[in-house]
């Protein structure tokens, strides 16, 4: 049976993507901080759909987080057949004023962790000519995202490593695909504190629509995936525009005076 590791998996999309990877019969490794809201998801996945489940709790805003997940993988001798980077996290509000500290967690997290893990069970799945890797970016990677600058950043470095990375490993066996979300039903409107933004409230998607969508384009060998038609006329609309254009627009939508 294969097996699939999902970040970020104690609630909203990843804990979806976790659900939706099982039913497709597959073992899951579910990876967050908390190790709770990890077990309730473990015990609901092996009653509902009976598939072996491991939890590993970890903090991957730490320096050797990616590495340290790793060697619990070799100690427990699970081979990772699909990576799903799902954790990730924003912050509202201007860079200048906003924690060095959460920025640069912010990174570790989105980029740095995403990046290494990739890194480090790719290889094996090449070897195997199967398996792939799911990354959760967002539709902030279309445009700059003014008052919230390293989050859209970030995720304009998702999208671009996974295209690049789709092309590297082409006829090889191995899936790459990127999932690109807009607002979502989750905690990461009250993390992030755009849940008080109207852009955020008025056109979110359940969670489970979106790892449903995220999920089917994986399996189906897609590159990029956004979910809902709102999201991709958004998206869409950004190629209509100057730059200039839409950062100012997303900066008044953002405005945290």
């Amino acid at each position: 049976m294969p097996t699939t590791l999902v970040t970020g998996a104690s609630s909203g999309i990843g804990w979806e993507l976790a659900k939706q990877f099982a039913s497709g019969g597959n073992d899951v490794v579910l990876v967050a901080r908390s190790e709770g809201k990890l077990n309730e998801l473990a015990k609901q996945i092996s009653e509902n759909q009976g598939v072996n489940t491991t939890v590993i709790p970890i903090d991957l805003a730490k320096q050797d987080a990616a590495d340290q997940l790793c060697d619990q993988l070799g100690e427990r001798s699970i081979q990772v057949d699909t990576l799903v980077n799902n954790a990730g996290f924003g912050a509202l509000g201007k860079f200048a004023e906003l924690s060095t500290d959460r920025q640069t967690e912010m990174l570790m997290v989105n980029v740095v962790s995403l990046t290494r893990l990739t890194r480090i069970l790719l290889p094996q799945m090449l070897q195997r000519g199967e398996g792939g890797i799911l990354n959760v970016g967002s539709i902030a990677a279309y445009q700059a995202g003014p008052n919230m600058s390293v989050y859209y950043a970030s995720k304009a470095y998702v999208l671009s490593f996974t295209e690049g990375l789709r092309e590297e490993v082409a006829g090889s066996g191995v899936h790459v695909t990127c999932l690109e979300p807009g607002a979502t039903e989750s905690g990461f409107g009250d993390d992030s504190g755009m849940a008080k933004l109207g852009m955020f409230s008025s056109s979110t998607m359940s969670a489970e629509a979106v790892a449903k969508a995220g999920y089917e384009g994986y399996v189906n060998d897609e590159d990029v995936v956004i979910p809902g038609w709102k999201n991709r006329l958004m998206v869409t609309s950004t190629s209509f525009l100057p730059r200039f254009a839409t950062r100012k627009l997303v900066a008044k939508l953002q405005d945290v005076q």
